[in-house]
């Protein structure tokens, strides 16, 4: 499905990403946990073509992304929820889902089903967007990036400032999305949040992979948890 090899990545003459590998496949949720500028989003944006990187190799489905236009990524079936949400914030609901629906030409069929894995989003199809609560615009942005029908979705800290009961929300649709066989790459800090869904967790520290485990393997490691003092394991 997604294969990253020797990813390296500059910015200025500062290195980002040094040799970063791995493999995701079909149905797989992997998490890269890290503290802010460990280089985590970086990765993301490298596959959505939104940074250059100066060696290495990404392969989706056998197809080589580097060198191609971010403008064709979502359609080649890569779907990306950055962090910030990045909303068109003064369009409705159902403008912004019309936007997702446009990258692959797909149609109400699509937008049903996703209204129905959201059914607050249903209710609230005609509001503002900009007018949400940060919740329910996280829903927005995750809707939105479905509606490609994604094959593989990245999730840029997709719990990010989130009350407890969006949190379980946001982690029921990745197991949903999980069983129809979408592949999933989230970007967290917060590993009590994620860890249950996830399937293998890379911890990127100053650009590098330096540990990576199945899940239940990283919640046994009770020496990584007082390293990276991640609270609620």
């Amino acid at each position: 499905m997604l294969v990253v090899d020797n990813l390296v990545s500059y910015y200025a003459n500062i290195k980002i990403l040094n040799e970063i590998s791995f493999n995701l496949n079909q149905g797989q949720v992997l998490c890269l946990l890290g503290r802010n500028g460990a280089g985590k989003t970086t990765i993301l944006k490298s596959i959505m073509g939104l940074v250059d990187h100066t060696n290495g190799l990404i392969l989706f489905n056998d197809e080589k992304l580097s060198g191609v236009s971010a403008h064709f990524i979502p359609k080649k079936g890569i779907g990306y929820v950055p962090q910030g949400r990045r909303l068109f914030s003064e369009l409705t609901v159902e403008e912004n889902l019309e936007i997702g629906l446009l990258t692959r030409k797909k149609g109400e069929k699509t937008k049903e089903k996703i209204l129905n894995m959201f059914p607050k989003l249903k209710e609230r199809i005609n509001q503002i967007s900009g007018t949400l609560s940060g919740g329910e615009q996280q829903m927005l942005a995750l809707a939105r990036a479905l509606c490609i029908e994604p094959n593989l979705l990245l999730l840029d800290e997709p719990t990010e400032g989130l009350q407890p009961s969006m949190i379980s929300l946001i982690r029921n649709s990745i197991l949903e999305l999980k069983k129809q066989g979408v592949s999933i790459l989230l970007v967290e800090q917060r590993v009590e949040a994620i860890l249950p869904v996830a399937d293998e967790v890379i911890i990127i520290e100053n650009g590098s992979k330096i540990f990576s485990a199945s899940s239940k393997e990283f919640q046994n490691k009770a020496t990584l948890k007082k390293i990276y003092g991640f609270i609620g394991l």
